[in-house]
């Protein structure tokens, strides 16, 4: 009898033991900054997860938009090098290169100099855990680049309070070895109701006026791209072309180009991509990524 009831309070313990686990979630896991040079954070168990092989173009692939690469490799050099630097925007039309700038500078700075600089991508979805991450970040050996894509928020969201704090850095300030890039589609990342209704709520209009755009206004560097035109598009698909050697006809080549823009309503960097895979794939060419 007495054994029976021994059996009955261990399994109740052991229920009880499985729960406070469920309730105290997965465990911390442990970051190794020598896994990769690109990591995605998971903000489940504060994981920063290792990309062996990113995604991303060499950065002279990237065309018609040579001002804003030059400012932002620059800025990441002088980030690199230890010297101040910029949150920097990326804001303006879709498919012109922005997120692809973004991996393509870092690749290159990490070339050129002999520092680790790392790249964390934070999804949209997790900007709320940003001041999370920071806390990691913090005590990083490395200088450590922190990439939003396709940043915007919607009416009823307030994540991006935590994107502020992180900006302004608090009472501690951001930490020196962190810098944030983002990229958008628009360049006030809230839309005009949220910031009407921060207006609305504010003791005095005037500030809440400055305060709806402030945070774009957080972001050191402002680099706009904007649509392309036909010789850009055209130059672009001559630069796959040589750099994957696709060997066609430089004026068949450029009315499949045009053919296939048209089809798609647009010109941009992303476009001129996808007929690129699609020229290569019709002729058997692989595309090796960097």
């Amino acid at each position: 009898m007495q054994d029976t009831k021994i059996d009955l309070l261990l399994a109740e313990m052991r229920k009880l033991n499985a729960a406070l686990e469920r309730l105290a979630g997965p465990e911390r896991a442990v970051n190794d900054w020598d896994a990769a040079e690109c990591f995605v954070w998971a903000p489940q168990n504060h994981h920063l997860q290792p990309v062996p092989k990113p995604n991303r173009i060499d950065i002279d692939l990237i065309r018609s938009v040579d001002h804003v690469r030059d400012i932002l490799h620059d800025n990441t050099l002088r980030f690199a090098k230890g010297f101040p630097a910029n949150n920097v925007l990326l804001w303006g039309a879709r498919g012109m290169g922005k997120s692809s700038l973004v991996k393509a500078v870092h690749a290159a700075v990490s070339r050129e100099t002999s520092v680790r600089v790392k790249l964390v991508e934070v999804h949209r979805e997790d900007i709320a855990t940003l001041p999370a991450l920071m806390e990691i970040l913090k005590t990083a050996p490395v200088p450590v680049l922190v990439f939003c894509d396709d940043l915007s928020f919607d009416h009823d969201d307030t994540s991006y309070k935590s994107l502020k704090a992180v900006l302004d850095g608090g009472i501690e300030g951001r930490p020196g070895n962190v810098l944030l890039y983002a990229t958008s589609n628009r360049r006030h990342l809230l839309p005009r109701h949220m910031m009407e209704n921060e207006q609305s709520t504010a003791i005095n209009p005037s500030e809440a006026v400055e305060e709806k755009v402030s945070l774009s206004d957080r972001f050191g560097l402002w680099l706009g791209f904007y649509k392309c035109s036909q010789d850009d598009y055209l130059a672009m698909i001559d630069g796959y072309a040589a750099h994957f050697g696709i060997d066609i006809a430089p004026e068949q080549l450029h009315a499949e180009a045009l053919e296939w823009s048209t089809t798609r309503g647009s010109r941009s960097g992303r476009v001129a991509f996808q007929f690129i895979q699609d020229i290569a794939g019709r002729h058997e060419k692989k595309i090796e990524l960097s």
